[in-house]
């Protein structure tokens, strides 16, 4: 895992050159160009739950019958071209430093700050192959802008799960059926869970609802993309 230190010295390099496109940057800009920024879709969402709507909304219909456990959920957008790509590249092609222009865009979006983010967890195993925890990676990143606490270690993965892409929202729930516990009990009311991607919400619910019994009053949702549930 990258410690604070570490992705500070790479993410504080001086590049001339957009880490995407590869264009000359402007003098006005650093990491990404306006060209590209310009590429990042913001379609109007649920602040509850994170579903696409007509209109920004604290709390579409779905709401109104079944409500997240969570009380509030900002995104960038859906999983979809160009923020899939950088998502991918960034988990997946060692583009590790994408993390870090994701997560100060999606603190632009972010009103009411939560004081303590707590990253997604890894398991041990996926994460030495994976060498970074990428939820960990965004945490630092939005804490930069927003002045948050990072608690890298916050959360533990107590138990091997299977890949969740491949599975419906019900196994996705069995699948996290006590994998997780928390580590740490000194929190403050308002904590944040930060992700990379959000699909049926099992994870969040999974760790709200662990959250939430160790008295902790409201739980934010941070991620770069949201997925339509699957039924």
């Amino acid at each position: 895992m990258l410690s604070r230190f570490t992705m500070r010295s790479i993410f504080g390099w001086t590049n001339q050159r957009c880490q995407l496109c590869q264009l000359p940057l402007a003098s006005h800009e650093t990491g990404w160009c306006q060209h590209c920024l310009n590429q990042l879709p913001q379609p109007p969402y649920c602040h509850r739950c994170g579903a696409t709507t007509l209109n920004p909304t604290n709390g579409c219909g779905q709401c109104l019958t079944t409500p997240p456990p969570w009380q509030r959920l900002y995104r960038l957008g859906e999983y979809r071209p160009p923020l899939q790509q950088w998502i991918q590249n960034c988990k997946f092609s060692g583009q590790f430093w994408l993390a870090h222009q994701l997560g100060k865009q999606l603190a632009q979006h972010i009103p009411e700050p939560a004081p303590v983010l707590l990253p997604v967890p890894l398991h041990p195993r996926r994460r030495l192959w994976r060498s970074f925890n990428q939820s960990t990676a965004l945490a630092w990143a939005i804490a930069e802008h927003t002045g948050s606490q990072v608690m890298p270690l916050g959360f533990r993965q107590i138990k091997p799960t299977q890949r969740q892409k491949q599975l419906t929202r019900r196994e996705r729930q069995r699948n996290l059926q006590h994998a997780f516990a928390l580590t740490e009990k000194n929190l403050p009311d308002h904590v944040a869970i930060v992700d990379d991607v959000v699909t049926t919400g099992s994870t969040a619910a999974t760790l709200t609802k662990l959250l939430k019994s160790h008295g902790v009053q409201q739980i934010d949702i941070y991620c770069v993309c949201y997925t339509p549930m699957v039924k």
